[in-house]
């Protein structure tokens, strides 16, 4: 198992814009590859949470992100070629800066190009929980982080106030 240190918010990697994947016979591609899918794989046993990594996260400076939601999934080079007009808001969070929630605005949907590992061209389409997850990996790729795209700067908060409030909400939801 290669699970890899997470870089957190402040680390200069995490600021640069990642080079596209050239050579799928690279030996690094399948490592990083690995990588990706041990430290996802970690996060998600120990922490009890976690849907997808970007390669900086972990340092590399590659268009490589490793999604894990029903079923693993590799997308080399992410772009987004259509968005909806429909936004969402929603908290966001991020391995990066784990005591940290952002509200964000999202697009409801949108169709994201990629290719797979062996370099095949491929799209994607997604909605809702899956279309805030590409947004918020492939700002990664590019140097964005989800505390750039909060909404202001009321809207960042600790993790355990968030979840005083989400608590105190339900609650008052319940009587």
């Amino acid at each position: 198992m290669a699970v890899r240190e997470i870089l957190l918010l402040g680390h200069p990697l995490l600021r640069k814009k990642c080079e596209r994947v050239a050579d799928w016979s690279e030996r690094t591609l399948r490592k990083t590859i690995v990588d990706l899918r041990d430290t996802l794989s970690h996060v998600r046993s120990s922490k009890g949470f976690g849907r997808g990594i970007a390669a900086p996260q972990i340092g590399v400076t590659k268009q490589i992100i490793f999604l894990h939601i029903d079923m693993p999934m590799v997308l080399l080079n992410p772009r987004i070629v259509s968005k909806s007009r429909k936004t969402m808001l929603l908290w966001d969070d991020c391995f990066s800066f784990p005591d940290i929630m952002v509200k964000v605005r999202r697009h409801l949907g949108i169709v994201v190009a990629y290719q797979d590992e062996h370099g095949k061209k491929k799209s994607l389409g997604a909605e809702g929980g899956l279309s805030e997850l590409l947004q918020h990996e492939i700002d990664h790729l590019g140097g964005v982080l989800a505390i750039d795209r909060a909404i202001d700067s009321k809207h960042i908060i600790l993790r355990s106030e968030w979840n005083k409030i989400a608590r105190a909400e339900h609650n008052s939801h319940q009587l």
